[in-house]
């Protein structure tokens, strides 16, 4: 007489695109699910990303490997719907400061070396590749990335909480922080500052910048690199830009509604972190990037900061991702990356493979969190 196996329980920590897409994965697969989060879903990282879709640029080659496998997914997604508003592949264009022609040139050599489609162009030329730029910004050379694109996280969150909800799953919001428990060695469920408990067989913890400090209680040490950043949405404004661009002064992307998000790091050391945890910069230094950013766009337009946010960008120290089971605690789960845009649904994919099947999956071999050890 035969039975049907047990349905697998597996708890997930933190509402940001790599929880919310592992446990929508799981869900697929047949597992029980049960989604906690601090605050709201999307309140940290990944409702201030600016969640460029890409591979651009040097790194390893496994990190390389994981962002392409990232963006396929992303075309995966975008090809079932094009008219989604929310995702869009205009590609990436970047420009470094007048004075750095051989680096951009270098750049795109490696790029083209590694098989990535990167155009290098003149000012006069852009125009010819991507719209609504002001070549005038653009000092001696740029980089057009034409399969790269963009996401707006909050959205494809809304958009997967629909399945997780048609495939049963449960989700706790305003759970307050959460620590993973253990029983004789072995990951036994989540509870949380707000009194609750849930068992669970497995859980992952993946709570952006804070994941450290979360299994740190475990006896697991994660560097954490993690900065502070902001990101500014704008007013509506008319436009034709469709790249998201990234340039020595200001990152720009199209956004839903006709607004830009915008971001940088040139404007870190005004951003102070107050007792409550809480962050301030003056309005002036958010006007600022605004008005960095209208000098890259076609017609100059005014552009008005609508919404900004600011909080700790997830960067492990390293650089590179930390994703898979915890050594020293079977059954504990973490994502702790940057890119988590690019990343967010081949990590999701992956990981709810490892967590349901116990098979490691080859692609994260070199981003073990056992690395650290």
């Amino acid at each position: 007489m035969s039975s049907a196996p047990a349905t697998k329980r597996v708890a997930v920590i933190g509402g940001g695109i790599l929880g919310v897409s592992t446990a929508v994965h799981l869900l697929r697969e047949g597992a029980s699910v049960i989604l906690l989060t601090e605050r709201g879903l999307a309140s940290e990282a990944s409702g201030r990303s600016l969640s460029w879709l890409n591979s651009a640029g040097e790194r390893s080659t496994p990190y390389h490997q994981l962002r392409v496998a990232g963006v396929d997914r992303y075309r995966t997604l975008f090809a079932s719907d094009p008219s989604r508003e929310w995702l869009q592949f205009g590609g990436g264009l970047m420009w470094n400061a007048e004075g750095q022609r051989d680096t951009t040139e270098a750049r795109h050599a490696y790029e083209k070396s590694i098989g990535y489609d990167s155009k290098l162009v003149a000012p006069a030329a852009i125009a010819t590749v991507t719209p609504g730029i002001d070549a005038d910004a653009v000092p001696e050379n740029a980089i057009f990335n034409p399969g790269e694109g963009w996401v707006s996280l909050p959205d494809l969150i809304d958009f997967l909480m629909e399945e997780f909800h048609a495939r049963g799953g449960e989700l706790v919001l305003n759970a307050g922080k959460a620590s993973v428990m253990v029983d004789d060695g072995r990951t036994t469920g989540v509870e949380t500052s707000a009194g609750g408990t849930y068992p669970a067989d497995a859980v992952l913890v993946a709570c952006g910048a804070a994941t450290p400090a979360v299994v740190e209680p475990l006896g697991v040490r994660i560097p954490n690199g993690s900065p502070v950043s902001m990101l500014v949405v704008t007013k509506q404004v008319q436009h034709d830009v469709a790249a998201v661009m990234n340039t020595p002064r200001a990152a720009v992307r199209p956004n839903p509604g006709g607004t830009f998000a915008l971001d940088h790091d040139w404007y870190e050391e005004r951003i102070t972190e107050h007792a409550d945890g809480s962050f301030s910069i003056p309005d002036e230094v958010v006007q600022e990037l605004a008005d960095e950013a209208s000098k890259l766009i076609a017609g100059n337009p005014e552009l008005k900061p609508a919404t900004w946010k600011i909080g700790y960008k997830p960067i492990p120290g390293d650089g590179e991702p930390v994703l898979g089971e915890l050594g020293q605690v079977p059954g504990c789960f973490v994502a702790f990356t940057h890119s988590g845009a690019t990343l967010g649904l081949i990590a999701g994919e992956l990981l709810a493979g490892e967590i349901l099947t116990g098979r490691r999956h080859p692609m994260l071999a070199t981003f073990r969190p056992g690395r650290f050890s």
